[in-house]
């Protein structure tokens, strides 16, 4: 009996902490300092530095499907010229998003970067709006660049 209740006890605050999740994420959505808003997502981020390596942190929102599945952020350092010196990705967990959902990323990257350089973000999902009549399903990928801001 009192084994059931401890794992009762467990599940009861593990799905609590589930539940807050989202709100912290939203908080964040509107609290980051750097902001990209297109028709079907918007995106909120940070930069900073880790030693010799770029930390980008944010968070994403899916305003336009009902469903995203698959969803990546990949972030590229370009230098002067445009060309990038360095990239990486970050897959968003859950694997499914429902609109209106905010989810975490966070990219890191292999090189220091200082304010004024510029970096690529681009993000890939399969967006679905759930039908039942037929394909559905749209691959998107979308790119934009955001220069890194003086700290």
């Amino acid at each position: 009996m009192v084994r059931y209740l401890i794992y009762l006890s467990a599940l009861v605050i593990s799905l609590g902490g589930c539940a807050s999740y989202p709100d912290v994420n939203r908080d964040r959505l509107e609290s980051l300092p750097q902001h990209y808003i297109q028709f079907d997502m918007i995106l909120s981020w940070q930069v900073r530095s880790a030693g010799a390596q770029t930390v980008v942190d944010g968070v994403l929102k899916n305003v336009r499907w009902t469903f995203m599945d698959d969803v990546e952020v990949w972030v590229a350092a370009l230098d002067a010229s445009g060309k990038p010196t360095a990239r990486s990705v970050s897959f968003i967990i859950p694997n499914e998003l429902r609109r209106d959902e905010v989810a975490p990323f966070t990219v890191k990257l292999p090189v220091g970067v200082v304010p004024g350089t510029r970096l690529r973000f681009t993000y890939k999902y399969t967006g679905s709006d759930g039908g039942n009549d037929g394909p559905s399903a749209t691959s998107w990928m979308q790119s934009f660049e955001a220069e890194v801001p003086k700290r």
